[in-house]
């Protein structure tokens, strides 16, 4: 493996609910909030956004803010029902800083790292094929990010003959998906999945 991993994240919406400190285990010193983001179809994606306390120094940060956010995409195990982990997927920011009305949104996804899983390609009921992948990218102390994506068309065929281990790059934007979760007949919940949607792969670097 040639090609050095890569995680970067660039981020400009709407701050849309009061930051405040986060107390969860693992998240001490940050600050939290969530980010609305709209797509160009007019689709807006929710995406929960940490930043240390010591870059909100000096900033009045309310709900409907702009704001503009650089960083990184990464993952934490949760506990779940029936003794299972869930993945949480989250923006870790490294830079803040507030943007103007005018400026547009603005969600731009790069990331280079590991296929650790067998990508499953499958098709929507409408015929459209897509492929989903997971991808691992180390971080500091022995830690590893595990961050789910999608590619569609060319890049869902393209990616779906990589075998684990394979080192790709990818371009595209983090994007929140609701979803149902059967837990049994009678009882069920709406969660929020994260997901980054890939435009471009180069699965030759």
């Amino acid at each position: 493996m040639n090609a050095e991993l890569k995680n970067s994240i660039k981020l400009c919406g709407t701050v849309c609910a009061a930051p405040a400190a986060n107390n969860n285990p693992g998240f001490g010193g940050l600050i939290s909030f969530p980010l609305e983001i709209s797509r160009l179809s007019g689709t807006v994606d929710r995406l929960n956004v940490h930043v240390p306390e010591s870059l909100t120094a000096g900033l009045c940060l309310e709900a409907g803010e702009r704001v503009r956010i650089s960083g990184e995409i990464r993952s934490q195990n949760e506990p779940g029902t029936n003794g299972r982990s869930r993945l949480i997927i989250f923006v870790f920011a490294d830079g803040i800083e507030f943007a103007g009305a005018d400026v547009r949104d603005e969600n731009e996804v790069e990331l280079i790292g590991v296929i650790c899983k067998e990508p499953t390609f499958r098709s929507t009921p409408s015929g459209r094929k897509i492929c989903d992948v997971m991808l691992a990218i180390n971080r500091p102390r022995g830690k590893s990010n595990y961050l789910p994506a999608i590619a569609w068309g060319r890049c869902a065929y393209e990616l779906s003959d990589c075998p684990v281990g394979t080192v790709i790059s990818l371009y595209g934007r983090l994007q929140s998906r609701k979803y149902i979760k059967k837990h049994s007949e009678t009882f069920s919940e709406e969660r929020t999945a994260f997901e980054i949607s890939a435009i471009t792969v180069d699965t030759n670097i």
